[in-house]
């Protein structure tokens, strides 16, 4: 083989292997153009997703995204996902953002890039609001449930004083119904079930006394989109500014935004 033939073949293969590349999407542009975002979100994870008696999608989670659509001026078409298949749906193009209750890792920043957190969500020792407790020190001489084996059970017993006294239940719901029998004067568990006993018991609203993990949820998008990334970003700022955020945390959450969120 002569060199000018040698060279000759090193052209046509780049040629075409550049050909063949893929041109680098701008999200944001395909969006307006498209004239609608694509959103994948959860529909059996209340109150940030579920179906409602109407048969349609409610919740935190639907709310931040008709507020992301109606900003771009947009129309906006929900995708139901599980937390299994929320991320690939993202990378695989099916979707062109995750508002999922979607929290932050190391291991999820690798595939995945996301926004500004637009809502709380923890695990924390809870209680009647009247009772005098701020921190794990104040929960010597108390009884606290807990859904054996569950985060919120490892994370209790990390920091609980020896003084406390930690009734494990085998499940959230006798979890739950201890506390509301007063069977315990406090219960460990995450935000969002706390909405449900307070639905299902207004007399024994449980409040935050001590937080034990803190994992604040994100809109996912996707790797090399800085266009999208920054302009979701801006809307989530806007909406934090002018209270939109703070309502869908009070109709979805029942509580005020964390001041450091």
């Amino acid at each position: 083989m002569t060199k000018r033939y040698s060279v000759l073949l090193t052209a046509l293969f780049a040629s075409l292997m550049l050909s063949q590349a893929p041109a680098q999407a701008n999200g944001l542009e395909d969006i307006v153009a498209r004239g609608t975002l694509k959103v994948a979100v959860p529909q059996d994870f209340p109150p940030f997703g579920s179906v409602g008696p109407d048969m349609k999608p409610r919740g935190l989670d639907i709310d931040t995204a008709k507020l992301l659509a109606d900003q771009l001026k947009v129309k906006l078409e929900l995708t139901p996902v599980n937390s299994t298949n929320r991320i690939p749906y993202l990378t695989t193009g099916k979707v062109d953002l995750v508002i999922s209750s979607l929290g932050k890792n190391a291991e999820r920043e690798k595939v995945i890039d996301f926004s500004k957190a637009y809502a709380p969500f923890y695990l924390a020792v809870f209680g009647p609001p009247d009772a005098a407790i701020s921190t794990t020190d104040d929960l010597k001489g108390k009884t606290i449930s807990v859904t054996r084996g569950a985060i919120e059970d490892i994370e209790l017993t990390a920091v609980a004083p020896k003084e406390a006294t930690i009734k494990r239940f085998e499940d959230n719901n006798s979890t739950i119904a201890a506390y509301l029998a007063g069977q315990v004067d406090l219960i460990a568990s995450g935000n969002v079930v706390m909405v449900a006993i307070s639905e299902r018991n207004p007399k024994r609203v449980p409040a935050l006394k001590v937080k034990l993990k803190d994992s604040p949820v994100y809109v996912g998008v996707n790797k090399n989109e800085p266009a999208l990334l920054e302009k979701v970003n801006q809307i989530l700022v806007a909406a934090k500014a002018d209270g939109s955020l703070e309502k869908n945390a009070m109709q979805w959450l029942k509580e005020p935004l964390p001041a450091d969120l």
